[in-house]
């Protein structure tokens, strides 16, 4: 997404008065750091956690050791989880948990290639799953997810009314 684009989609939290909140995994801090450049973004980012390690997943945002035991740490119902325990610790209006495999390894099968990313957005205690399969070099995967994230965003701020205020978590 270009700098225009991120620029737009950050003054569109500022209109709607909406704080935004990321838990990463195999992102790595990307998400928020494509938005710092955005004029106003102190007043909508609240902050990201990166729980790249299973461990972190656990100890930061609550992800039960028995999901990451039966499901992976590349799965939706970790990703579900992870976005509820951000939730829990920063509190924003707009919640958003990825996770999933960038390359080849991990939890990988025939069902669950290298490249199949799950993301997570809660807003007004509301959940959308997504499972996405992005192909290239991990670094593009990366790059296709936070695309990915910022157009996800995009299409939830466009449900609201142009004069619509913010409404209550």
């Amino acid at each position: 997404m270009k700098q225009a684009e991120i620029s737009a989609l950050v003054k569109r939290f500022i209109q709607y008065k909406l704080t935004l909140a990321f838990a990463e995994s195999c992102t790595a801090g990307m998400l928020p750091s494509g938005l710092v450049e955005a004029q106003g973004v102190s007043s909508v980012l609240l902050g990201s956690i990166v729980t790249y390690h299973p461990e972190a997943k656990h100890k930061l945002l609550g992800v039960s050791k028995q999901t990451l035991e039966i499901y992976t740490a590349e799965s939706q119902q970790v990703t579900n989880e992870m976005v509820m325990g951000l939730h829990k610790k920063i509190g924003a209006d707009v919640c958003v948990a990825v996770t999933g495999l960038c390359a080849a390894g991990g939890s990988e099968t025939d069902e669950k290639p290298a490249g199949t990313l799950f993301f997570t957005f809660l807003y007004q205690n509301r959940a959308e799953e997504h499972r996405e399969v992005f192909l290239g070099d991990c670094l593009s995967v990366r790059q296709q997810a936070v695309d990915f994230v910022y157009h996800k965003l995009n299409e939830l701020l466009d449900r609201f009314p142009p004069d619509q205020e913010k409404l209550t978590a």
